[in-house]
């Protein structure tokens, strides 16, 4: 039973996730069709970078924590993307550079957000797997 609320647990933490790269996307979308400024995007933006970050590691170690090494390794590349992102200080967008920028933005968010929608996939999968088990017993 403790397996079903660790897998409950990381879907609604993969699912807000999700909630930050959709709202980021958006963010950019509105940009590239000129219906905010490039600071009002950026901002906007840059609030949420860091959370998500956050909320990715958090998700790593806790599965680590839980014993679910698959999951683990699965967290790991994006992990390792976003800490390498933030090493060379370019999680940010930049005022100045978001429209020369602006296709490959999008395109690191679209990335990430079918990484996560995989990630979900199997969390539901497993949290499923986890209930149908429990209820053998």
């Amino acid at each position: 039973m403790v397996d079903l609320f660790i897998w409950l647990f990381s879907f609604f933490i993969l699912v807000a996730i999700l909630v930050v790269l959709v709202f980021q996307l958006i963010c950019l979308a509105d940009l590239e069709f000129d219906y905010i400024n490039p600071y009002d995007s950026s901002s906007r933006i840059n609030k949420v970078v860091l959370p998500e970050f956050i909320l990715q590691g958090f998700l790593c170690l806790f599965y680590l924590l839980t014993g679910h090494w698959v999951m683990s390794l699965l967290c790991a590349p994006y992990l390792y993307y976003n800490v390498r992102l933030y090493t060379r200080k370019q999680h940010l967008v930049d005022v100045t550079e978001i429209f020369n920028l602006l296709h490959w933005e999008k395109k690191q968010r679209i990335f990430k957000l079918v990484y996560v929608v995989i990630l979900i996939f199997f969390a539901v999968f497993w949290m499923i797997y986890t209930a149908l088990e429990d209820a053998d017993d």
